[in-house]
């Protein structure tokens, strides 16, 4: 008997809501994509630090505990809402193509690929974008909140199964440089289940940013945050990875890493379900899942049975109205001018969803031109086979005593890169996630952004009450995201029974991800959402795949509901998320 069945069994023996309680608190809360980091940003906050303290600390820990899916040195976009004056604030913490990079490279050298290795590489971000969010925002210094990291990394922590199974998934490809194949390959095998995993040269590389920033200490607290960040952007790690570069036909440099610094915004937002729901800007899919809630709002969604076939069929062809708009108009606004204001507006969900039939699945790419040219969009790869795993990204949540608030969404693999020697590192391959070809919005062109999955929420409402969320998952994540949000505020499930409840996901537009595979019309349900509702989904034009329950490929949604004065914590049991608080 599976493990999904046994629980089944169990919560029905007990007559149980959920496989997990919700965690409940009067303190702080925080909920985090592995336990390990749920822990780490803990200690900080019963330490007297705040929610951006806290979060930090945690996300750096998840750079360590899920490194095959979260790079120190890879992209860490944040949102932070503070407390006693309601600033909310987005921090990029995306790296953008160094300055040698050509727009028409990939077409000109790979045929229109990005392939694996070090010509993906864009600036890494994530330590900017921590330090930035502890500069503006924090109390603690850069040592205090690594300190969990450095230790996990140097002495070691329990390898766990999805970490172990993603590792021996991609043996291959971490087998191709033996600086990678030192740290995932240790006795020339993956790591197994029960074993402890060391990351020795990310300890001594962090470590050395904490000993940096003690240089500057007695000059304040700030002086010494920037000491550490300038330890990895301008000091011997920039150089190492400068010189691996050169010396391996990479286009990174110190000029690159020197001149990095994340933009820091207001957050984009629009009504849903009572709440005002906060999320990056055009740099990353921000927008389209915005723009899925308003289509929700505008949608009657509320009044459709839960997870009927009706609400599956409508809510699958929102997602794909959202998405076959991300990829006509969504990139990097610097660059591009994304008509934002238009997309997230009443007029222009209501617009959208006159193109949904009741009785049958939107077929293609419904891009909208009623007002703006797209840009020509590039033919997608239209696949068969079987969809490949989202994997990479993890996620934490944050409120504190104060009512600060903290969501953030780290990421990028260490699989498609080398690990720069001696470093433990792997500078950010989120250039996986732009287009060769120039036309697209997306496209690759120096010193700009690749179009970002990773894209962190934050719900908030008129009478305080706060609700940061996310999740891992590529294109799942906006599409897992809303589905728990509708869930907590529309059906009024608890935040556990939220997060838990079955999920499904669609395939039909071109992936974010090199290279860009298209599956029009693909549906996945996990099994929970029952064989009738397949059925009548099919019946619809959908091309239904299932899932079994609890599948990490369906996105694990981590939570924190405070509201009067009380705290809630939702972990998804998707993965190894975890909440702590009280």
């Amino acid at each position: 008997m599976s493990i999904d069945a046994i629980s089944r069994q169990k919560r029905k023996a007990t007559g149980a809501e959920t496989g997990r309680p919700v965690i409940a608190g009067v303190n702080h809360m925080v909920s985090a994509g592995h336990y390990l980091a749920a822990t780490a940003a803990f200690e900080i906050l019963e330490a007297g630090g705040n929610a951006i303290d806290a979060g930090v600390a945690g996300g750096i820990a998840l750079a360590v505990v899920q490194s095959e899916l979260v790079n120190f040195a890879g992209v860490a976009p944040i949102i932070v809402r503070m407390g006693a004056t309601g600033e909310t604030k987005s921090i990029a913490g995306l790296g953008w193509w160094p300055r040698a990079m050509t727009p028409s490279y990939f077409m000109d050298n790979h045929g229109g690929e990005i392939p694996h290795g070090l010509a993906r590489t864009v600036v890494p971000a994530a330590p900017d974008a921590w330090i930035t969010a502890l500069a503006r925002f924090g109390t603690m210094s850069f040592g205090e909140v690594a300190r969990a990291a450095i230790r996990l990394a140097r002495d070691g922590f329990v390898m766990y199964p999805l970490m172990a199974e993603l590792i021996a998934t991609f043996e291959e490809e971490y087998s191709r440089w033996p600086s990678s194949s030192a740290v995932y390959l240790p006795n020339g095998r993956p790591p197994q289940v029960g074993e402890k995993f060391v990351q020795a040269d990310l300890a001594r590389t962090m470590q050395y940013m904490v000993d940096e920033e003690a240089t500057r200490a007695s000059e304040g607290r700030e002086a010494g945050l920037m000491a550490a960040r300038d330890a990895f952007y301008r000091g011997d790690i920039a150089r190492t990875i400068d010189t691996f570069h050169r010396e391996n036909g990479g286009f990174l440099t110190l000029d690159d890493m020197a001149g990095y610094s994340s933009e820091v915004e207001d957050t984009l937002s629009v009504d849903f379900g009572g709440v005002k729901v906060h999320g990056c800007g055009a740099w990353c899919q921000g927008p389209s899942m915005l723009q899925i809630f308003s289509m929700l709002e505008a949608s009657g969604i509320a009044d459709l049975p839960h997870n009927s076939p009706e609400y599956v069929h409508r809510f699958t062809e929102i997602i794909k109205l959202a998405f076959a708009d991300r990829h006509a108009y969504v990139g990097d606004p610097r660059f591009v001018d994304v008509p934002v204001e238009r997309l997230l507006s009443k007029a222009h969900a209501e617009a959208r969803l006159r193109r949904i039939d009741p009785d049958r699945s939107i077929l293609g790419l419904p891009v909208d031109g009623g007002y703006a040219d797209p840009a020509v969009p590039v033919d997608p790869r239209i696949r068969t086979e079987a969809t490949p795993p989202s994997l990479d990204t993890s996620y934490i949540a944050v409120v504190d005593r104060w009512g600060n608030s903290f969501s953030a969404t780290p990421s990028d693999v260490t699989y498609d890169t080398p690990i720069i020697p001696g470093t433990g590192v792997a500078p950010s391959s989120r250039g996986s996630q732009s287009w060769a070809d120039p036309r697209h919005p997306s496209s690759v062109a120096p010193g700009k952004r690749p179009r970002l999955t990773p894209s962190p929420a934050l719900a908030v409402g008129a009478d305080g009450r706060l609700v940061p969320f996310g999740t891992p998952g590529g294109d799942v994540q906006a599409q897992a995201m809303a589905q728990v949000l509708t869930n907590l505020l529309v059906f009024r499930m608890s935040p556990q029974r939220a997060v838990e409840a079955p999920r499904f996901a669609s395939y039909s537009f071109p992936d974010s991800f090199e290279p860009h595979d298209f599956y029009p019309n693909r549906l996945h349900l996990e099994t929970g959402v029952g064989e009738a509702v397949g059925e009548a989904l099919t019946a619809r034009g959908h091309d239904v795949n299932w899932w079994p329950d609890l599948t990490w490929r369906a996105g694990s949604v981590c939570l924190v509901d405070y509201a009067q004065g009380l705290y809630a914590g939702a972990a998804d049991p998707r993965r190894p998320c975890y909440a702590l608080g009280w």
